[in-house]
């Protein structure tokens, strides 16, 4: 298992089980039904994120710091782009995990699958 504290590249190779950890964001409401990296619309009701480095469709496990509660999404997006962030979280996503208006998370990001190739 790879352990990265706050880095923003989880390594090459395998990278089931990798872990990060980092803050996490959401989207801000403007961004519904703009049009994500991947190509898919964003829908703050779905449960999906941006990572700067997973391959689209990875699903990773969130899990707030704070209060231990997790959720799991898919990667469709890249981003954040802000030091210190590692994932940028639907607002659906982060409201499992936490308050919005918090803002901000302190997150551990767990590699659960890759997309199939």
């Amino acid at each position: 298992m790879l352990a990265l504290a706050g880095c923003s590249h989880l390594g090459g190779g395998k990278l089931g089980g990798a872990t990060e950890t980092g803050q996490a964001s959401y989207y801000a409401d403007k961004f519904e039904q703009r049009k994500t990296a991947n190509g898919e619309r964003y829908r703050h009701d779905a449960l999906t994120a941006a990572h700067r480095t997973l391959p689209f469709g990875t699903r990773v496990q969130v899990t707030n710091l704070d209060n231990g509660r997790s959720v799991v999404v898919r990667i469709n997006d890249r981003g954040p782009f802000v030091r210190g962030r590692v994932i940028d979280l639907s607002k659906s996503a982060f409201t499992r995990i936490g308050q919005v208006s918090s803002g901000l998370l302190p997150v551990k990001v767990v590699v659960l699958s890759l997309p199939p190739r």
